[in-house]
């Protein structure tokens, strides 16, 4: 889930999914990626040109790769509400967050927050989200190489349950600590620092 937005880097994200299905021919039937994308900024032509592009893309992947009761790309233009979208993190089996350029990037956090301890997906992430100085247990990709973005979606399926429970458990050491109050003390501090 993300705003609709060019910074976000889901042109490749739709690429990469594709790249995992033409390498991994199992995975067919098997994986859905869903991209929930509320339209933001739709009257001005850069956006409408990437909602078309993605458009574009989803129709070429699931032309291409699509069955009569499976379709492997999900896209929706529309907000969901939020227990909806909190069930559809909750049971994702990989978060994939791969913005361009991002100052925190919260959805990486909510991806974490609302998984199953007993069952918990693997996050993978953009390097270039500020998140993932934090999130250091997710799976670290550059969104610009859609092959390795596809090598990474590869390995999170893979990830056996122990493996995945650590790094749930470490991510979320991670939000405990670092809570919108304790970031607000901090900013603070720095902000008296600054009075000498």
């Amino acid at each position: 889930m993300d705003r609709l937005d060019y910074s976000k880097g889901l042109p490749g994200r739709f690429q990469a999914v594709a790249e995992l299905l033409e390498r991994q021919p199992q995975r067919r039937r098997a994986v859905t990626f869903l991209q929930i994308a509320p339209i933001s900024r739709g009257e001005l032509r850069q956006y409408r040109a990437l909602r078309s592009e993605l458009d574009q893309l989803a129709g070429r992947i699931n032309a291409r790769f699509a069955e009569v009761d499976w379709t492997p790309i999900r896209w929706v233009n529309r907000a969901v509400p939020r227990p909806v979208l909190a069930g559809y993190l909750r049971v994702a089996r990989v978060g994939l967050v791969t913005p361009l350029r991002d100052g925190m990037n919260l959805v990486a956090k909510e991806y974490v927050a609302a998984q199953d301890p007993g069952q918990p997906g693997v996050l993978v992430s953009s390097r270039l989200a500020g998140a993932a100085d934090e999130l250091k247990s997710a799976l670290r990709v550059d969104p610009l190489d859609t092959e390795g973005v596809a090598e990474a979606l590869e390995r999170a399926l893979a990830v056996p349950l122990a493996e995945r429970r650590e790094r749930w458990a470490a991510a979320m050491a991670v939000l405990r600590e670092n809570t919108a109050a304790r970031w607000r003390e901090r900013f603070f501090e720095a902000l008296d620092s600054t009075r000498s």
